[in-house]
């Protein structure tokens, strides 16, 4: 770092996570510039608001992440632009930031209102709050009977030290960060669209082997068993469950589990090449095949799961065919219910379905193509994952005093747009909004 682009002078910060920060920044504890609220919404028409660990509070119509929709909102939080918006519960991951909407939030979230409205760039404040010093001060500060499981509460947040540039300070460090993010998120973009080219290359191998004159319909339990035998628990076991993503994005993870803490679901033991849907949003594409690295987790019973007869069908033609538009319609159709997004799939009722199965040899081509399309996306996704821990770093220098960005003036090339910086976004983003045991996101 070059003397240029550094703040004349420095001190210790009072929070223990920080470098030294400017010396003519002021740094008070939060309670200074916030105060909990708690107004709710009578008629529960307002926007739903979303919270992430990657794109703070955001509406939830410009989402791309399930959920299960509650018949009524009436008694949610109401929040207001400039007002912080915590998930109590996750907080730990950062799924917290400023919000920019009029809106509604779940009940258990924390909401925050300034004492005065120009004490901070709401944006500024979003940025601050996601860096890894103010993470680690959340998490120390939470309580809970395991990691999944903590929660940061209002006492405990107001009390920590926020940082406060002067006012023309945080909108330079906010125009900076943002003409930054706006390239990083059209890199990423460029990035995924090469893995959505290839997707799409996919289902095109699949339609040319179902436009076979050898391919039969056949009924789906003739080429599938569905997983029935669940997991005797053991309470001091520990269990990694699984999620899944929609638009045929795979499975992550959820934090490991001892099984005394999994709740009352039923779960079942995943094997690699399982066949696995999400009960709640197959009609969303939610199908996955499962790989080595899912190998040993446990699905809740709102998760079928299908052994594939691999001498008729491979689970990655059928993966395939799922998320064509002849497996999405019957998805769609086997996926019933009333309460808005909330449609269960019916596994007994798609069983008996005939599906288009292709001789064997056409099958493999899409499966050899799935597992190249499969490394491809690995490396893309370390590539990606090592673009954000860039754009983190710039982040917490900047927000913190560590380069000086006063003197900055954005060029020719630092546009900035809505439509990119939903790059940001996406498939590696994780919602918190869900069920806490099962939903999917």
């Amino acid at each position: 770092m070059s003397e240029a682009n550094v703040y004349p002078s420095y001190r210790t910060a009072r929070m223990r996570w920080l470098p030294p920060v400017p010396a003519h920044w002021n740094e008070q504890r939060a309670k200074t510039f916030f105060r909990e609220v708690d107004e709710r919404s009578k008629t529960g028409q307002e926007e739903l608001l979303s919270v992430s660990h990657l794109t703070g509070v955001t509406p939830r119509s410009q989402k791309n992440v399930t959920m299960f929709k509650a018949a009524s909102y009436v008694g949610s939080k109401l929040s207001q632009p400039g007002d912080i918006v915590i998930n109590t519960l996750w907080a730990w991951m950062a799924a917290l930031g400023a919000s920019r909407h009029v809106g509604i939030v779940s009940p258990a979230y924390g909401v925050y209102r300034p004492h005065r409205a120009d004490s901070f760039n709401p944006a500024y404040l979003d940025y601050l709050l996601r860096t890894r010093a103010y993470v680690a001060e959340y998490i120390g500060r939470s309580t809970g009977i395991r990691s999944s499981r903590l929660r940061l509460y209002p006492n405990q947040f107001l009390d920590i030290a926020l940082l406060q540039p002067p006012r023309p300070e945080q909108d330079q460090i906010v125009a900076y960060l943002r003409a930054q993010d706006a390239h990083i998120a059209r890199l990423i973009k460029a990035k995924r669209d090469l893995i959505a080219l290839m997707a799409e290359q996919r289902g095109v191998l699949a339609e040319h082997a179902i436009a076979s004159a050898e391919t039969e319909h056949i009924r789906f339990d003739r080429i599938v068993t569905l997983l029935a035998t669940p997991i005797t628990r053991e309470p001091e076991t520990t269990y990694t469950p699984i999620g899944m993503f929609n638009r045929g994005r795979g499975i992550f993870h959820k934090p490991p589990t001892e099984g005394k803490h999994l709740g009352d679901s039923t779960f079942f033991r995943i094997e690699n090449g399982d066949l696995i849907f999400s009960g709640q949003f197959a009609w969303e594409g939610a199908v996955a095949v499962a790989t080595t690295e899912d190998d040993g987790c446990i699905a809740s019973h709102r998760y079928p799961i299908a052994k594939c007869m691999l001498d008729a069908v491979t689970p990655e033609y059928l993966y395939t065919f799922f998320l064509s538009k002849a497996g999405d319609l019957l998805l769609n159709h086997h996926s019933r219910g009333a309460a808005g997004r909330n449609r269960p799939l019916n596994p007994r009722s798609l069983l008996k379905e005939k599906i288009p199965v292709p001789p064997l040899h056409l099958q493999r081509e899409v499966t050899d193509f799935y597992h190249e399309e499969q490394s491809v996306r690995r490396e893309i996704e370390k590539e990606i994952a090592l673009i954000r821990e860039y754009r983190d770093r710039q982040i917490a220098d900047v927000v913190t005093g560590q380069v000086d960005v006063r003197g900055w003036v954005p060029g020719p090339d630092d546009v900035v747009t809505e439509e990119d910086l939903a790059a940001l976004g996406g498939d590696e983003e994780i919602d918190t909004d869900g069920e806490e045991d099962d939903g999917d996101d």
